[in-house]
């Protein structure tokens, strides 16, 4: 979709401002239309529409996030960009939380204005393809991926629609999710994929040689720079510069790599020559980057430079069942390196994969397996190989669940196991304390009841709002969706 044919509705009840920030959208958009309440806001989105959003917070007749509550609850196709005078930390996570593209600040430029707009107009186009392509067969397996789960088919096509653009991504997700394996799936689907791919962890370099291992530098330029040196952006010429952990950047670097980005140019560290590139850059971190930007650690304008498309890696809690399969891939794998038998894990032992909550993600994963082979042989893994926090301790008695608490809130996250989780086995000191009495079996009900009514219960206290039921459930929202519809299908709801 070309980028002016994208409409854009204006929700800002100042006509002085309604009528600046038009003038400078008409750059952007000839389809813009400026309402002053949020009623009228909802009229407008009731046909269905794809479009930009710009969502002022205080509205003469509602809250501003009542209207992207109601947005993000019935799944419109839009873009929403929060414009508020009273911004906070809090505020903008609150937002991110149900749903909006991002957040400004009032005041602000033409310049951040209209690129944040450009940079919603191609996220929204992405969504379009993802919905389009919906109905594909899953994949599970892709460039270095593995899983089936909902929300990775998302993450694959996005990467598929992405990888043809020119444009910068910024990956964000948890340790372990994977986000260097995204970086390298891009490279690998684009028109780059013959050149070169190069990844630089700029947190695990030392600050006063970051911009030599960038940039490169001259000999004599500093001590130790006994010889010229190329740097990674000239390595990285007509291909990817992969920057992870982007923001451990120290602040005078973000200055030079938002001049580099802008140019393309750049000179080496001792150097007076000029040398330009062409490549693209990826870069990634686990940090909320609009944190780092609230609280002064990573620069406003280079954030809005490399935030053109944004990718987030789920955690691997919010994944359905991949962690089955990641295990069973990684089982096989060290099985064949160290010599074992091992081929498959016990139901027993799934369930408790299953309900951990994987706080370290695939990484820990990787771990996990890579001990249970290393320490035991056999055919079937079984849970007693489990390592903690996953197993019991000695002389226990198996019990995945007391693991479970150890790892804290978060929890399981899918289906009965989060429940299980928090059962009666969870406990077994205090189910056989003299002074517990056992429940009676008409007070003990269906494992399947009790998940019903704690999801309906979140949605209600929600205000029907899935997505933000599942963030506070610690579960995907494609669970809820899926548990709900075969509770439908069985008339138990």
């Amino acid at each position: 979709m070309p980028p002016r044919a994208t409409p854009i509705l204006l929700v800002e009840d100042t006509p002085s401002l309604a009528r600046v920030y038009a003038e400078f959208l008409k750059k952007e958009s000839d389809g813009v239309v400026t309402v002053e309440t949020g009623a009228a806001a909802l009229e407008q989105l009731a046909d269905g529409v794809p479009r930009i959003v710009l969502l002022d917070l205080q509205l003469p007749d509602m809250h501003g996030m009542e209207v992207l509550k109601r947005i993000t609850a019935q799944a419109l196709p839009c873009a929403v960009i929060i414009i508020t005078a009273h911004g906070s930390v809090g505020v903008a996570v609150e937002a991110m939380r149900y749903g909006a593209y991002d957040f400004l600040v009032k005041p602000f430029s033409a310049d951040r204005l209209t690129i944040t707009v450009r940079n919603a107009i191609e996220r929204l186009r992405l969504a379009q393809i993802v919905e389009t392509f919906g109905k594909d067969l899953a994949r599970s397996r892709y460039h270095g991926f593995i899983g089936s789960s909902l929300t990775m088919q998302a993450v694959y096509r996005i990467i598929d629609s992405a990888a043809s653009s020119r444009a910068t991504v910024f990956i964000t997700g948890e340790s372990g999710t994977g986000k260097e394996v995204c970086a390298e799936a891009i490279h690998r689907q684009s028109p780059r994929a013959e050149r070169p791919f190069v990844a630089i962890n700029c947190g695990a370099i030392p600050k006063d040689l970051m911009e030599s291992e960038i940039f490169g530098h001259m000999k004599g330029s500093f001590t130790g720079a006994l010889a010229d040196r190329e740097g990674a952006a000239a390595r990285a010429d007509g291909g990817t510069l992969f920057l992870d952990e982007i923001c451990e950047l120290a602040p005078d670097l973000q200055t030079k790599l938002l001049r580099f980005i802008q140019t393309g140019t750049f000179t080496p560290v001792g150097g007076s020559k000029l040398e330009k590139v062409d490549l693209r850059i990826i870069c990634a971190t686990n940090r909320d980057p609009l944190r780092e930007v609230e609280e002064g650690r990573f620069r406003e304008d280079l954030y809005y430079r490399l935030h053109v498309i944004p990718i987030h890696l789920p955690a691997l809690r919010e994944r359905e069942d991949d962690v089955l399969e990641i295990a069973r891939h990684f089982l096989a794998d060290y099985a064949r390196e160290e010599g074992k038998g091992f081929n498959r894990f016990s139901p027993e032992a799934e369930q408790d994969l299953r309900a951990y909550h994987w706080p370290g993600n695939v990484r820990q994963v990787q771990n996990v397996v890579r001990n249970i082979v290393v320490l035991h042989d056999g055919d079937t893994v079984t849970p007693a190989m489990l390592p903690a926090p996953l197993g019991a301790p000695p002389g226990n008695g198996h019990g995945l669940h007391q693991g479970g608490h150890q790892g804290g809130h978060h929890g399981g996250s899918h289906g009965p196991h989060h429940h299980a989780a928090h059962g009666p086995s969870a406990h077994p000191a205090s189910a056989q304390s003299p002074s517990a009495h056992p429940p009676s079996p008409k007070a003990i009900k269906p494992l399947w009841e009790v998940e019903r009514d704690t999801i309906e219960e979140a949605v209600a206290a929600c205000d029907g709002n899935i997505p933000r039921a599942a963030a506070l459930l610690e579960i995907s929202a494609s669970t809820i969706y899926r548990k709900r519809l075969a509770w439908q299908a069985e008339g138990k709801i």
